[in-house]
């Protein structure tokens, strides 16, 4: 079930838009992500000079959490967060959510590539709230649990 879990985690990861960041010196706030194929990390851009492009600089332990119902996925998240220079991952991650920050796109010496490699989560996924709704229904009635879908813990 962990490796379908981890797979499912992924997946829904990359479909889901934000979720709250926080490190250490930096309070939890809402975050967008990207993911990108086989390389198991959450990436953010941020400005140089705030507090996560701080802990980053720092090598700080980290927390990001999803709770998103349309994604069908929720998660705590815990793992370290690094500054990167990739020029090719700020390429395939840019957007125009990050666009609306950068004066001069990305090639604003403020932009700042953060890496949230994960180390461990606690995810849990649906399959929506119809089906969570019909499950609940039916296993009051039938005096049972209800399936509302995947719990498990990940270790990255």
């Amino acid at each position: 079930m962990s490796d379908d879990l981890a797979t499912e985690f992924w997946k829904r990861a990359g479909k889901v838009t934000a979720g709250m960041l926080s490190a250490s010196g930096a309070p939890p706030r809402p975050m967008a992500h990207q993911t990108r194929d086989g390389d198991q990390a959450l990436w953010f851009i941020t400005a140089n000079g705030t507090d996560i492009a701080d802990a980053a600089a720092e090598g700080a332990r980290a927390q990001h959490i999803i709770a998103c119902g349309h994604g069908h996925l929720y998660a705590a998240i815990d793992g370290t967060l690094s500054v990167e220079h990739s020029k090719p991952v700020l390429d395939d991650i840019w957007s125009p959510l990050a666009a609306a920050w950068f004066d001069e796109g990305r090639e604003d010496r403020d932009v700042c590539l953060v890496r949230f490699t994960p180390s461990q989560a606690e995810v849990w996924t649906t399959d929506g709230a119809a089906k969570t709704l019909f499950e609940m229904t039916r296993a009051s009635v039938a005096n049972e649990r209800p399936d509302v879908g995947a719990h498990g813990h990940l270790r990255f």
